[in-house]
């Protein structure tokens, strides 16, 4: 496996600074952001898909720093009531995978989007029970008349420009989990797969080795994001899970992002990461960074930290059952 980082965590620094601070830092990857949420502070899609010599020369600085992309990623909500937003984010969508084509790169990331509740909806309507019998029909309605047209369609263009999406399960949309994931690629295609967060399966209470031997078995794994969650059990055990207060309010909410280690220990992690390997896959471990008790610095030289160690003798134990 390699080391990687969502380089949309240094959108302060320029390109180049990025590529030689992460290069200095010994990681192996980089997960270019094109827009969406997390913006495109080093990749303007535009720019690159219509000039071969900046396409050319945004590859060479990558190459040349001993570095790879592991994927290209414009989270956003395709789907989205409101047509206009729909219609940003399905362009952005489009123009990443051509840009991926063109870079040789085999994975766009993203997030599945949510609709409405009816076509007079101005904004996502995200189904979590289902009573009142409204809350089934709004969900049949979304997945049937939405969700299963439009990425049924993705699936086509992917197809043609030998590239795959790796959804991103997130609650607020309408992939949030293991059973959601596969929904979506039975009945849309192969090539529509996911990017595995386990920071978003631990504060749903899910097991992350579970989900990576059902996604494993499904042949659903592009991409990994290295991310943790802190629960808070006093808060959880009076609130729950559900939990809409804001990221900064960190003493009040029942859980928080935390960086690799700062909400599970080392076994799990070392578990997760054995369990990825033994299931097949052997791409990039991209550390992702939403940890609002630490700066930029600090979470992401913490997670190099941790992560490496973990890479390295996961790799070695392999090589020696081998």
């Amino acid at each position: 496996m390699k080391l990687g980082v969502f380089a949309v965590l240094f959108g302060e620094k320029s390109f180049e600074e990025m590529l030689d601070y992460v290069a200095e830092s010994g990681l192996d990857t980089v997960e270019i952001g094109t827009g969406g949420c997390p913006g495109n502070a080093h990749c303007n899609p535009d720019e690159l898909l219509a000039s071969d010599e900046k396409l050319q020369a945004f590859k060479k600085s990558i190459e040349q720093r001993g570095l790879s992309i592991s994927a290209l990623s414009c989270h956003d909500n395709p789907i989205h009531p409101n047509k206009a937003a729909a219609q940003a984010a399905h362009e952005i969508f489009q123009k990443t995978v051509l840009l991926a084509e063109k870079l040789g790169v085999e994975t766009v990331i993203t997030f599945s989007g949510c609709p409405g509740e009816s076509e007079q909806s101005q904004h996502s309507v995200w189904v979590t029970c289902p009573w009142p019998t409204e809350h089934s029909e709004v969900l049949k309605w979304q997945w049937e008349q939405k969700v299963i047209p439009y990425w049924s369609e993705q699936s086509k263009f992917l197809r043609e420009h030998n590239v795959r999406v790796a959804i991103e399960p997130h609650p607020g949309f309408v992939v949030y989990n293991t059973e959601t994931m596969l929904q979506l690629r039975e009945a849309c295609g192969d090539n529509i797969g996911v990017n595995f967060d386990p920071s978003h399966l631990f504060w749903q209470g899910m097991d992350p080795i579970k989900g990576i031997r059902d996604l494993a078995a499904a042949g659903a794994i592009f991409h990994v994001h290295a991310k943790d969650t802190a629960i808070d059990v006093y808060n959880t055990a009076t609130n729950g899970v559900l939990d809409n207060k804001p990221y900064s309010d960190e003493k009040a909410r029942s859980w928080i992002f935390r960086t690799v280690g700062y909400g599970h220990g080392e076994e799990t992690w070392r578990n997760i990461i054995s369990a990825l390997k033994v299931n097949g896959y052997d791409g990039a471990i991209s550390i992702e960074h939403e940890d609002s008790l630490m700066s930029i610095e600090e979470g992401f030289q913490k997670a190099v930290a941790f992560l490496k160690p973990i890479l390295i003798r996961e790799g070695l134990e392999k090589m020696w059952w081998a």
